[in-house]
């Protein structure tokens, strides 16, 4: 029993430390949202992989960076309606 309390108490600890691991409250959008900015953060960092997205969108580099920032603002589009929940 006491390993398994420890195991969620570890769970717990990484998912109040790093936003992208989710919870159990986590809905699918806030999930999609998450990989979504990884992954356009992930071609910002990378500047090999963001010279090949601006080769192949005849862009240059800093427009393309530009465009991937704004992306990151809402991937996935607005969030949907919550339930309301009196």
């Amino acid at each position: 029993m006491g390993d398994r309390y420890n195991i969620f108490s570890q769970m717990e600890h990484l998912q109040s430390k790093y936003v992208g691991t989710g919870h159990s409250d986590t809905t699918k959008w806030e999930w999609l949202t998450n990989q979504h900015r990884d992954s356009l953060a992930s071609y910002i960092g990378h500047p090999d992989l963001l010279s090949h997205i601006a080769i192949a969108e005849n862009e240059t580099r800093a427009r393309v960076r530009f465009n991937v920032l704004e992306r990151m603002f809402q991937p996935c589009g607005p969030p949907p309606d919550r339930p309301n929940v009196d």
